[in-house]
């Protein structure tokens, strides 16, 4: 099987890296850890590709979360790990408050 034949989107952040989801991926995180965001790709990709801000990862350097406003005190949240170039989502889920962390876009 080709790498890439699972995947289900894969979209170039503002800091020049790529971020790849997975079909298996999207799946865990829509059955088992966020189903409210089931269906919801393409608000995922416009919050990787065009986020508000986006915050580094208290527990992990490479962790970036990034950050985009659905409406009055509700944001998308989507947490990618960066290796180098590339990137895969970890998880994404709609929260009311941005975490802590050091904001590194926009500077």
């Amino acid at each position: 099987m080709e790498p890439d034949s699972e995947l289900l989107f894969e979209v170039l952040t503002p800091l020049g890296f790529r971020v790849r989801v997975t079909r298996e991926r999207w799946n865990l995180i829509t059955t088992a850890k966020h189903p409210v965001m089931a269906g919801r790709e393409d608000v995922v990709k416009a919050t990787l590709e065009s986020p508000e801000q986006i915050r580094q990862s208290r527990s992990d350097s490479e962790v970036l979360l990034f950050y985009r406003a659905e409406r009055s005190s509700r944001w998308v949240c989507a947490v990618a790990k960066r290796a180098a170039d590339q990137g895969f989502l970890i998880t994404t889920y709609p929260t009311d408050a941005i975490k802590e962390g050091t904001q590194v876009w926009p500077k």
